[in-house]
């Protein structure tokens, strides 16, 4: 029996499972300025779905998760006509997600470093004077933004959030998202990397504020190794930074066709995403499915 597909994104394939589960895929794919690169990244998908899970149980008690199971066995029938999915696919609930990101923010970089420059504000929040790059912020800060079908995402403040989803549902949203980044932060910590900022993905499932999609991923948030940081800096991040900084110096004009990619780019850029899993979660990759 063959999957219908019912959405293609940047990094990840999502297929029907009944009326109420999704078979969700994340490829190899990786993107950088909005543009999807020909090269694919080798075990990116296995850490995005591996760290996914890591969190979503690590995270359970405090919210319920669209994941029903990422172990190969129980994948439904027609996945295996996907090709190698092991350890990249995960089966879970479909949920009527909040038309917003939820970010949390507990360090000063980015966008919101920009803003602040500009500014002296963070999503429109006045921050103290004489702030510095990458310095930790005094409390986690819930920074939301709108979900761009095309272009870039804008960032929003909390009254704004308000008033696309409601006072209620943005107060529970920040709280859940606050509070699962502060947990996430002093994990990481003692694995000696921080969590300089993250994006959820909430939606409600059975009546309930539930986290779904991608979970504390290096797609998903800045993660720089501890021994690196300093206020005033630009600290060195789990990520695709390799990739951008190698398209930044070739003369690319960021729009399609991307140049190809050298090999040593690629590799460094998959040992990024390797060492942040195996860091961060404290398990081997080659333990995870489809080793």
């Amino acid at each position: 029996m063959s999957l219908t597909k019912v959405h293609s994104g940047k990094v990840r394939e999502l297929y029907a499972v009944g009326d109420d589960q999704l078979l969700m895929v994340a490829s190899d794919r990786i993107s950088a300025f909005d543009v999807i690169l020909a090269e694919p990244i080798p075990h990116k998908g296995r850490v995005l779905t591996a760290m996914t899970v890591h969190w979503l149980e690590a995270l359970a008690d405090l919210a319920p998760s669209h994941l029903v199971t990422a172990d190969p066995a129980s994948l439904p029938d027609g996945a295996a006509e996907l090709g190698d999915v092991a350890g990249r696919a995960m089966v879970v609930r479909r949920a009527d997600m909040l038309p917003i990101e939820c970010i949390v923010r507990g360090y000063l970089a980015g966008s919101g470093w920009k803003e602040y420059r500009q500014s002296g504000t963070l999503h429109g929040t006045p921050l103290p004077a004489g702030l510095a790059q990458a310095q930790r912020l005094e409390e986690p800060m819930f920074t939301p933004s709108t979900k761009a079908e095309e272009g870039h995402d804008l960032n929003i403040s909390f009254d704004e959030a308000v008033e696309i989803v409601g006072k209620e549902t943005a107060a529970l949203a920040r709280d859940l998202c606050v509070e699962a980044y502060r947990r996430a932060h002093a994990a990481a910590e003692a694995e000696g990397i921080i969590v300089a900022d993250t994006k959820f993905e909430l939606g409600f499932i059975d009546g309930q504020l539930a986290i779904c999609d991608e979970v504390l991923t290096p797609d998903s948030s800045r993660f720089w190794p501890a021994e690196k940081w300093s206020p005033g800096t630009n600290p060195p991040s789990y990520d695709k930074q390799p990739v951008r900084d190698w398209l930044e110096g070739s003369g690319w004009d960021k729009t399609p066709p991307p140049p190809a990619l050298p090999s040593e780019v690629v590799q460094a850029t998959s040992d990024r995403y390797v060492t942040a899993y195996e860091r961060i979660c404290g398990r081997r990759l080659a333990d995870w499915y489809g080793a």
